[in-house]
């Protein structure tokens, strides 16, 4: 893809993100994709549990994981061939307007600043306003454990939603986010283990669950890079000790790196505790951390800009 048009559609991307949010579900893509995985979902997940490796539950998740890929690499392949043999101003323009799906930051900060929001009401006003952010149950969560959540949320998304995508956009164009978007729509859909609405997901999810990891685990990190230099730096030793707290491989990096940058203590009881030994985070923190993304997704911006521009130099 020529630099020109991947910059002009980066910008353009963003700019439909910030002024006017997600399409409407009957026109997402990632809606689309979630319609996909809920049929297949049905198939591949037993309704009981099996003793020991699941093995055909395994196969059946990796099978439906790898033809839902396939298609949407084929779809996303053919607009971006469709849209590059535009003008040059048209596919760029045409080409944000497929990107933009992919991302989702407007969303993000809105639904974890509406948690605060909630929680200035009332703590069950707040735990319901979680509850469309996270699939954890949040009927026993103290305000304290709802902000928690809320700023962990923020975090881990930012990797799923913004930089993530544009890693793999950087990459393999097109192709690449919608792939990445497929990936991480699977794992919060079927990644889960034991039981989860009505099917069991330890051994059909597993597949989905490694194939995000791999996919994540390289922009988690630069995730937690991003923070840790809008925050002004954290040290190495430190993040990496924390991010190591966490079951997940990647989640635990931006997280880690977040609670650093804000001097707050982020726990999810029974599971890890990040920087233990500082506060509570109080209303305000939340914002901050909003703030803190919000920079992260201009410097991812400018950055993956500035990479395209100087790739285009060495070129010519």
């Amino acid at each position: 893809m020529p630099e020109t048009i991947a910059v002009i559609a980066l910008v353009v991307a963003f700019a439909v993100d910030y002024w006017w949010g997600e399409p409407r579900p009957r026109w997402h893509p990632v809606v689309w994709m979630g319609h996909y995985l809920v049929h297949a979902g049905r198939r591949i997940g037993p309704g009981e549990p099996v003793h020991g490796p699941d093995w055909r539950a395994f196969w059946a998740g990796g099978l439906a994981w790898s033809l839902g890929l396939m298609a949407v690499l084929m779809a996303a392949l053919m607009a971006q061939a469709l849209a590059l043999q535009l003008p040059e101003i048209l596919a760029a323009l045409v080409l944000g307007l497929l990107l933009k799906p992919m991302l989702a930051w407007r969303m993000l900060r809105d639904e974890v600043l509406k948690v605060e929001a909630a929680l200035a009401q009332s703590l069950d006003a707040g735990r319901a306003q979680l509850a469309q952010l996270v699939s954890r149950d949040v009927s026993q969560l103290s305000e304290t454990q709802v902000r928690e959540s809320a700023i962990e949320s923020l975090a881990e998304n930012l990797n799923d939603s913004v930089v993530a995508p544009l890693f793999w956009f950087v990459l393999l164009g097109l192709p690449g986010a919608a792939a990445y978007r497929f990936a991480n729509t699977a794992d919060a859909m079927w990644g889960y283990r034991g039981l989860r609405g009505g099917r069991y997901w330890t051994w059909a999810g597993k597949w989905a669950a490694r194939a995000d990891d791999v996919l994540s685990w390289v922009p988690a990190r630069f995730t937690a890079l991003l923070l840790a230099v809008v925050a002004g730096g954290i040290h190495p030793a430190k993040l990496w000790r924390e991010a190591a707290r966490t079951p997940s491989p990647n989640s635990g990096w931006p997280m880690a790196a977040m609670a650093l940058a804000l001097g707050i203590r982020l726990n999810k009881p029974g599971v890890y505790a990040l920087n233990a030994d500082q506060r509570q985070p109080q209303a305000d923190d939340t914002c901050r951390a909003a703030a803190l993304a919000a920079k992260v997704v201009l410097c991812s911006l400018f950055g993956v800009s500035a990479y395209f521009f100087f790739s285009a130099r060495a070129v010519t």
